[in-house]
């Protein structure tokens, strides 16, 4: 008897201490709900879908709300500068853009250095020397080919005065004014390798030329339908219609390629803890997690960080990348591109 009522005893307490712990887990949940995230606000020039998926998955996972307000490259300089002087609220803690908004934001002033373990694996040509800007992920331009096109060559073409020479073949390209990535290839093209060579391809080129699209991903969709023979297009979206089943194949240039650097900066005169939070979020789209995520949603960009799984599993992550600065003014680029409407694509 006493034997069983020891036992209903341990039964009892056991029980209350299972109450007890559920209402302590239960509170603690829902106060946690209930308590405001943090947040930290972006300027990006993301496509407003990229900014999405990224701002999901981190606020999921660390419960952080990342206020993203997409810009042009221009408007986001303007809001940097109203910030950076008594005028400003300090509300915006970071950038997350092309290599180019970055680099005139440094010049500017209107970002603080940062690196990190994560970011000083970065290799230098992905990032600022000092810290000013970071690399995240890069999207070069691929010669994308119908494997169907493959199988008539005795040699394929791996460099851009092979392509621009190559008989009898359909070509696909974005036209140069209607995608940044685009125009970054022409006026990379030009950095690298001078306007006489440069508009000499493009001469040769445009005659093969079955369309000059209006998006990046048409000239893939074109060479995976059999329209064309081969697409200069980026690489993620090259992958994108290869996961889809199109018969497609990558050809990385021999010679070079251009390619659109994504990278964060942490703005000058933010607030501390919104600085903070830049930072962690920062580090973040070095990782696996946030390459993870993009990739689920069919976005395949080539990670900076060699030291994560993603950037180990790209086929061409040892490409050749064109090494010389595109240092052109706004004048300059307008003129190269006026040259090139003139002389090669309306003539």
């Amino acid at each position: 008897m006493r034997r069983y009522t020891s036992l209903l005893l341990t039964a009892f307490l056991l029980f209350i201490l299972v109450m007890a712990g559920s209402f302590y887990f239960a509170r603690a949940g829902h106060e946690a709900k209930d308590r405001p995230l943090r947040e930290v606000t972006v300027y990006t020039t993301l496509p407003a879908e990229h900014a999405a998926i990224l701002t999901n998955a981190y606020e999921r996972s660390h419960q952080v709300r990342v206020n993203f307000v997409p810009l042009s490259s221009g408007d986001i300089i303007k809001r940097l500068q109203t910030q950076v002087t008594a005028e400003g609220d300090g509300t915006v803690a970071m950038v997350l853009a092309d290599k180019d908004t970055l680099t005139q934001a440094a010049v500017a002033g209107y970002l603080t250095p940062y690196l990190s373990e994560a970011g000083d694996q970065v290799p230098e040509n992905f990032r600022q020397a000092d810290g000013y800007w970071v690399g995240v992920w890069y999207d070069p331009i691929v010669f994308c080919m119908n494997k169907d096109y493959l199988l008539t060559l005795s040699r394929v073409p791996d460099t851009w005065t092979e392509l621009a020479a190559q008989p009898k073949m359909r070509v696909g390209v974005t036209d140069f004014l209607a995608a940044d990535a685009s125009a970054n290839l022409f006026l990379s093209m030009l950095a690298q390798f001078g306007d006489v060579a440069t508009y000499d391809i493009w001469r040769q080129i445009h005659p093969k030329v079955v369309q000059y699209a209006r998006y990046l991903s048409n000239p893939v969709r074109q060479a995976g339908m059999g329209e064309v023979d081969v697409a200069i297009a980026v690489e993620s979206e090259a992958i994108r219609y290869m996961q889809g089943g199109y018969p497609l194949k990558i050809v990385y240039p021999a010679d070079g390629t251009a390619a659109m650097i994504t990278g964060t900066g942490i703005v000058y005169k933010g607030k501390p803890a919104d600085i903070m939070a830049a930072k962690e979020f920062a580090d973040w789209l070095l990782s696996d997690e946030a390459q993870q995520v993009l990739q689920k949603q069919d976005f395949y960009f080539v990670p900076t960080n060699p030291g994560t799984l993603a950037y180990k599993s790209f086929a061409g992550k040892n490409m050749i990348l064109f090494d010389q600065p595109v240092n052109f003014t706004a004048q300059q680029r307008h003129d190269f591109l006026d040259r090139w409407v003139k002389e090669v694509r309306f003539k």
